[in-house]
């Protein structure tokens, strides 16, 4: 059975979500703020992290930095929970390492469907293609690491799916529209900024390390990834 995590100040909201995930056959443990979570980090990890970003004491934001930060805890998938009014902080989550968002109010489907996606993705295995050598930059699928001349890439969980989908379709033009339903596995209702923004941080990271124009963007069609 898997684990979730659940940190959400409402009970009531953290109620709903423990019954339905439940209800689908996952463990839930919920957190009214950071504090607990932290602790049950030390006791066990869990195969997602449900992040609510308007907390008591230590803000949702803070949290998944921290989290993304700690080589224990940087690779568990972590969808946060915002508020539809709050644009700027679903933005701010995703270029700080999230794999997901739901928007409240949302639906217990949504929700499972959700979790499931990003579960799903998280472990997916792969029998080919371990290990792709481009250049200088290479990305061991089962260790999930990512060089670029031994300069290590840390990527976030979606950020490295996303990568290393791309890298399977070298050459290949691909819409943001089928990255949607590749990587993330389930329309997203024209939510394509979301590719945009794990392209950019991924673009970042890879600059960072030395790694240059390995993905780029194809004008009014969508990215490829290629060797300069």
């Amino acid at each position: 059975m898997r684990l979730i995590y659940c940190v959400e100040d409402d009970e009531g909201i953290r109620e709903l979500i423990t019954l339905a995930l439940s209800t689908a056959d996952f463990e839930v443990a919920g957190f009214e703020e950071s504090g607990g979570l932290y602790a049950q980090l030390k006791n066990k990890i869990p195969d997602l992290i449900l992040l609510d970003l308007m907390l008591p004491k230590t803000d949702g934001i803070t949290i998944l930095k921290e989290l993304k930060k700690d080589s224990n805890y940087c690779r568990i998938p972590v969808i946060i929970l915002t508020a539809k009014s709050m644009e700027l902080d679903k933005v701010k989550g995703l270029e700080s390492g999230a794999d997901d968002y739901i928007t409240k109010p949302f639906g217990v489907m949504e929700l499972i469907a959700r979790v499931k996606a990003v579960l799903r993705r998280s472990e997916k295995g792969t029998s080919e293609n371990d290990v792709m050598k481009y250049g200088g930059l290479v990305l061991d699928y089962n260790k999930r690491t990512v060089f670029y001349t031994d300069n290590p890439v840390n990527l976030t969980y979606k950020e490295f799916e996303l990568l290393h989908y791309l890298m399977l379709n070298k050459d290949i033009v691909l819409s943001r529209d089928k990255i949607l339903s590749e990587v993330w596995g389930y329309d997203y209702e024209g939510e394509t900024r979301t590719v945009d923004m794990h392209i950019k941080t991924i673009r970042q990271k890879l600059d960072a390390a030395g790694c240059h124009d390995y993905v780029a963007t194809v004008r009014s069609a969508g990215y490829k990834f290629q060797e300069p």
